[in-house]
């Protein structure tokens, strides 16, 4: 098994490599529906949450309330801190369970976005990073989705820098390009994964 960290800044397409690489036959690992699915209703992550801040970051329907949730973490960093010790070992605990289940000559993916930030890049064989510069990060941000073009720039100055991604990087992929190119680019990429994965299962000759 061969396992690699993708990631990559918000609006660098990193969504659309993951895809790719499934469509390769890549294993798909995702760190932020993980993150979802451990405090959806009748979860203990959620139960969790709610004796930590309050029943008023429930929805009408008994949800998290991600917006109201955010509000309250993102202005004081030790209620973050809480948070993240309630969510982490749970998104760990179940990434390690669906990594465990795959076929023993995969190449798992796993896509975390807070990569770079977190100091995660140990704990896989290679680090994917997809790049884009922050001119195309900006424009597919304000155009696509919606974001104005001052949440869009504080979204990306709260992440890790363009230099620091690639700085842990063992394979960059560039998308600043086309569709059509960056589909050519993760094929070769793929093929690389590929090459890595058969090399690491053969047993070095006595």
């Amino acid at each position: 098994m061969l396992k690699v960290g993708l990631t990559g800044g918000i609006g660098a397409g990193k969504s659309e490599v993951s895809r790719l690489l499934v469509e390769c036959g890549a294993v798909l690992i995702d760190a932020d529906r993980i993150a979802r699915e451990v405090v959806a209703p009748g979860t203990p992550g959620l139960a969790a949450v709610v004796d930590a801040f309050g029943e008023e970051v429930l929805t009408a329907d008994g949800s998290l309330d991600r917006p109201r949730l955010g509000s309250v973490v993102f202005a004081d960093p030790e209620k973050l801190a809480v948070l993240n010790s309630i969510v982490h070992p749970l998104v760990g605990a179940r990434s390690r369970e669906l990594e465990g289940a795959a076929a023993e000559d995969s190449v798992v993916v796993h896509d975390v976005p807070l990569l770079t930030e977190n100091g995660l890049a140990p704990l896989y064989d290679l680090v994917i990073v997809v790049d884009a510069s922050p001119a195309t990060q900006l424009d597919r941000l304000v155009r696509r989705r919606g974001m104005t073009e001052e949440d869009a720039r504080a979204r990306m100055a709260a992440q890790a820098t363009r230099e620091q991604r690639r700085e842990i990087a063992d394979i960059v992929i560039d998308n600043d390009v086309p569709l059509d190119a960056l589909e050519r680019r993760v094929k070769e990429v793929w093929a690389e994964l590929v090459r890595r994965a058969r090399a690491s299962r053969r047993t070095p000759q006595e």
